[in-house]
């Protein structure tokens, strides 16, 4: 992996494509750029091997899939050097979509989805029993108002 990959402005422009459309064929990018399809396939390799693109993502709608319910949990741990274990545990939990380990009240901070209120209230509990977890604290989201990974990414190019 190259450490140290400067990214010029044709890699900044097909970055850009790729973050609006991860299924634009590179024929298309290299039409729009006016360079050939295997000058894409080879800068996007070279991201790639640079560790700057990690794959592509599929976007899904848990709320059509009747995954509405969201929650933010604090967990608060018996002892911080056993976080990884209860990281462990938590990723066997499929509810559980993101973990974060963090520094100040909790030890972790993690998103659960659910189908209702009555389905949060089994993966708390079943959080809770976790080993090492000493408590939680929930805080119910009533809208995403956005979430939208790729902000940044179209502030860093501009």
């Amino acid at each position: 992996m190259k450490m140290n990959y400067e990214i010029d402005e044709i890699d900044k422009t097909i970055l850009m494509y790729l973050i609006e459309n991860t299924r634009m064929p590179f024929t298309e990018i290299a039409k729009k750029m006016n360079v050939s399809a295997g000058t894409i396939h080879v800068r996007v390799k070279k991201l790639e091997e640079a560790g700057i693109i990690k794959g592509t993502t599929l976007i899904t709608d848990y709320d059509k899939m009747g995954y509405q319910f969201v929650a933010y949990l604090g967990l608060l741990l018996t002892k911080t050097n056993r976080i990884q274990h209860v990281i462990d545990e938590l990723y066997k939990i499929p509810n559980v979509t993101v973990a974060h380990i963090v520094a100040g009240k909790y030890n972790i901070f993690c998103k659960i989805r659910a189908r209702d209120t009555s389905h949060a209230k089994e993966l708390i509990y079943q959080i809770d029993q976790i080993e090492d977890v000493l408590r939680t604290e929930s805080m119910i989201s009533l809208e995403e108002s956005f979430n939208d990974k790729n902000r940044l990414m179209k502030a860093i190019f501009k």
